[in-house]
């Protein structure tokens, strides 16, 4: 027992099971330690003989002081005979989709709904979950109640959404005029899987015991398992070549060609820092990615483009904007000019780092090889112990990359090999290219291999 104070709770240890803490100046008055880490204020009392609990809040959103003075409130409103858990309870029973909607955007600009790794979701996730509840969730079953939903309901959703019943045309600040919001699998897909996160969130503040969205079977995203074949990875090449001559998209085409290069995701290229950048290693230590902090491995192609921008780059990115010092921002707007009408006109920039993990499995390189390489959550656990980088992830990032330039600049590969350090991995990559597309090797190819 003790006064629970500010101290007190940031203190108190998170254990593999929940547990309480009573404050011994208010009896009934206590926190909630969660396995999960949080913490949370509530009072216990008895009424119609049974023990009650009524949750005040997060700690975060509460202070020790604020949920203290409620405490007292519905304390004294208790000991007049009224009985706020079940009055809660009652409310919560009423509860629409659209408020449990509202509650859940609160929490989420609090950091209190957390994503991959135990994390606060990222910006770039939460404007995608307000997208995904105020253009399709609230559209379709804003009105019904929580506590009314079954499982044909949440069907019900991802098939309105695939059909393209929430489709509409909205006025977006970020692109300045107009964007489309389509259906789809894949848009169903992720706002299902959103919808369910929702629901569980539902299910923790105990509005609802069960979770409707579990066991729906969802489309497979075909966005997912797009792919370049050889042939497009040239057609790729010619677009970004005329797109060049045209000094707007200058930015826009070495954005895509690095991303076609490392395997990166689009927003961990367009806001990589030159801090981030370490050319001696041959790898870009990412601060922030998707998984976290991730160190990724890149070919000598993207090293020597590095390189050669550096010396005349300013500034905090490697890819600036328009700003004092932000990032390139014109990117999104870009690539849909670039790519509508065209033959590839489909891709996404997900299908380049896509592209670029399947030409590495085509060039036979593990899995662990490719989990490292591109940062997905599988190589995490071996990217956390990576110092200075292993020759052989650094070989593969080489001999990878230059197959895809080589793709991109048009050449006809008949075979591959494997490349070695920064004058011999020269040579190799080199010797390599020479070799995939039958030509022999110059007196200066030699002259480096020896």
């Amino acid at each position: 027992m003790s006064k629970l104070t500010k101290r007190v709770v940031d203190a108190a240890a998170v254990r593999e099971k929940d547990y309480f803490i009573w404050d011994d100046e208010l009896p009934g008055f206590g926190l909630r330690v969660f396995a999960s880490g949080k913490r949370s204020y509530l009072i216990q009392y008895r009424a119609a003989g049974r023990t009650r609990r009524y949750t005040i809040g997060l700690h975060g959103i509460w202070t020790a002081e604020t949920a203290r003075q409620e405490a007292k409130i519905q304390l004294g409103r208790v000991a007049q005979g009224d009985n706020p858990s079940e009055e809660r309870q009652l409310d919560h029973q009423a509860l629409t989709v659209k408020e449990l909607c509202a509650m859940y955007l609160k929490d989420l600009d609090a950091g209190l709904i957390l994503g991959k790794g135990g994390r606060p979701k990222k910006a770039g996730t939460i404007v995608s979950d307000v997208g995904r509840i105020r253009r399709h969730i609230i559209p379709l079953i804003g009105n019904r109640k929580v506590k009314d939903l079954v499982k044909a309901d949440v069907a019900k959703v991802l098939k309105d959404v695939m059909a393209g019943k929430t489709a509409v045309s909205v006025k977006t600040k970020k692109l300045r005029g107009k964007a489309i919001v389509r259906g789809g699998a894949g848009t169903a897909t992720r706002t299902v899987g959103l919808l369910g996160g929702i629901l569980t969130y539902a299910m923790e503040a105990g509005i609802i015991t069960s979770n409707p969205a579990h066991g729906i079977r969802k489309p497979k995203d075909n966005v997912r398992d797009r792919r370049l074949t050889e042939a497009e990875y040239r057609i790729l090449g010619e677009m970004l070549r005329a797109a060049a001559e045209n000094p707007k998209y200058e930015m826009t085409v070495e954005i895509i060609r690095q991303i076609a290069l490392t395997g990166c995701r689009r927003s961990e290229m367009i806001g990589l820092k030159w801090a981030e950048a370490d050319i001696d290693a041959s790898c870009i230590r990412l601060k922030e990615s998707k998984e976290g902090a991730s160190i990724r491995p890149v070919g000598l192609p993207v090293i020597e483009y590095l390189e050669e921008r550096r010396k005349t780059a300013t500034g905090t990115y490697v890819f600036p904007g328009q700003g004092e010092d932000n990032a390139f921002g014109g990117f999104p707007n870009h690539w849909r000019q670039m790519f509508r009408d065209s033959p590839l006109a489909d891709v996404t920039p997900h299908v380049l780092r896509h592209s670029f993990a399947s030409i590495a499995n085509d060039l036979g390189f593990t899995e662990v090889t490719i989990a490292a390489l591109v940062g997905h959550a599988k190589g995490s656990v071996t990217s956390k112990y990576i110092h200075s980088l292993d020759t052989a992830l650094i070989m593969a990032a080489d001999t990878i990359s230059g197959y895809i330039q080589g793709l991109l600049d048009g050449i006809e590969f008949k075979q591959t090999a494997y490349a070695l350090d920064r004058d011999s991995r020269k040579a190799a990559l080199s010797r390599f290219l020479l070799q995939a597309i039958g030509e022999p090797e110059t007196e200066e190819d030699e002259r480096l291999a020896a």
